[in-house]
């Protein structure tokens, strides 16, 4: 028998050329991611932000236009993310959207009525997570400008400047004390191991008693532990930024060290309010309830975890488990979940908080919502999404000179700066320091 041989035909693949591979990176979102990851890189908080904004700008627009395509037979995918993403660059940096939109627009080049409805798509989840997300100004906070007497300064080259270098803050940059060094070669600089806590605060009370300004490069914690020192050693603040969060410095338009060096050789600073909870100082926010729950259990799983992983998994766990707090407020009893305190009068209005139009206004702001109402996380997600906020029954928010709360269940965990601690008494006064904190930062800046 003769046996026939069948040979199977495959079609010639025609190789991927580089367009075709730049609309799958558009369409699959990793162009964006690496966008994103180079503007992380710069250190700029105007460049960080602007990346994280297009990211989610473009994540909502990917998984809207996927789920699009399983009923229309256009795939828009690549210009939607893409619209999104520049949109949402360009809205929060001019300098960053220009080359976000041209990256866009190459995804556009063929022009078809896809590419347009997609781009629309994007171009209106950018903006619209505005709403949600709002944009800071472009103008620095009004405080007052000060120039500090030559008795309370630093001099140009550093003499008279203690700097403590927290080892354990970090933003991925590695140590800046050389970097300080070159700067202000007379300044005294230490590198501070925290093994117990508290290394930081005696390293600045050492460094006070032979320094005329106090200097921490840190965090918002770093920064916290800082000021408390400089009130009562009566001493100026010079803040270099190299934490995971930088709220002070960035409300100040500090982005890097260099600009706090300058203002430091210029002699140049602001007066800023303090406020204080339980005693303890805090310069941007302070918290009791559901927040302080997401903070302490973040720090038991960020050892193992790191901590992203340990943010998000402890969020989920909050949200699903944390109970509102009874306590008595201006002898009105009532059952809060979450409550948010800031040092100065925070924009926009809602549960976002965001930027403070004011360094000196002696006011705080108290926002908060009541927990004893039916579906109260519920509502307030939906109030948040549908722009409604204002008008939801279970968000409150109010400006006020003095807060007093009593605990109607012992003692409260509270948090002030991203730190938590135990309130000393049920007994918690919020007010603000008569005196105000001489901070280090260009004119330029402040409004």
């Amino acid at each position: 028998m003769q046996l026939t041989k069948f040979h199977s035909l495959n079609p010639i693949r025609k190789k991927p050329s580089a367009s075709d591979r730049f609309d799958q990176a558009a369409g699959s979102g990793l162009l964006w991611g690496a966008v994103a990851f180079i503007l992380w890189a710069t250190e700029v908080r105007s460049a960080r932000r602007a990346g994280l904004r297009g990211l989610l700008s473009a994540a909502i627009a990917w998984v809207i236009a996927t789920i699009s395509a399983r009923y229309v037979e256009d795939d828009y995918r690549a210009p939607a993310t893409a619209a999104a993403f520049a949109t949402g660059v360009a809205l929060e940096s001019r300098a960053a959207g220009a080359p976000s939109a041209l990256l866009a627009a190459a995804t556009l080049r063929r022009r078809t009525p896809a590419d347009a409805y997609g781009a629309a798509l994007g171009a209106g989840i950018g903006l619209g997570l505005s709403r949600l997300w709002p944009i800071p100004p472009d103008e620095g906070p009004e405080a007052p400008k000060v120039y500090l007497p030559s008795h309370a300064a630093a001099s140009p080259e550093g003499e008279g400047l203690f700097i403590a270098v927290n080892s354990a803050s970090g933003n991925g940059n590695g140590d800046p004390s050389e970097e300080l060094k070159d700067a202000l070669p007379l300044a005294k600089i230490e590198t501070i191991e925290i093994v117990e806590g508290d290394e930081l605060r005696k390293a600045l009370d050492r460094g006070s008693e032979h320094a005329n300004v106090l200097g921490v490069s840190g965090g918002d914690g770093s920064i916290n532990t800082a000021a408390q020192v400089a009130l009562d050693h009566e001493k100026a603040l010079a803040i270099f930024p190299s934490g995971t969060f930088n709220h002070l410095a960035g409300d100040l338009g500090i982005e890097r060290a260099e600009e706090t060096v300058a203002a430091i050789k210029q002699g140049q600073a602001i007066g800023m309010d303090v406020a204080t909870i339980d005693n303890h100082v805090f310069v941007n926010t302070a918290s009791f309830g559901a927040y302080v729950e997401l903070v302490d259990m973040r720090e038991k799983l960020e050892k193992r975890l790191g901590k992203w992983p340990a943010v998000l998994i402890a969020l989920v766990r909050v949200l699903k488990k944390s109970k509102p707090v009874r306590v008595e407020i201006e002898g009105r009893e009532m059952r809060i979940w979450m409550a948010f305190i800031g040092n100065c009068r925070y924009s926009p209005r809602g549960f976002a908080p965001s930027w403070r139009k004011r360094l000196d206004d002696d006011q705080i702001d108290f926002r908060y919502v009541v927990g004893s109402a039916p579906w109260a996380r519920l509502r307030l997600v939906l109030a948040v999404l549908t722009g409604r906020l204002a008008d939801c029954k279970v968000y409150k928010q109010s400006v006020v000179k003095e807060l007093r709360i009593r605990s109607l269940e012992g003692p409260l965990r509270l948090a002030r700066d991203g730190e938590t601690f135990q309130s000393s008494s049920d007994e918690i006064i919020i007010r603000k320091l008569p005196d105000r904190l001489a901070v280090y930062c260009p004119h330029e800046g402040i409004a």
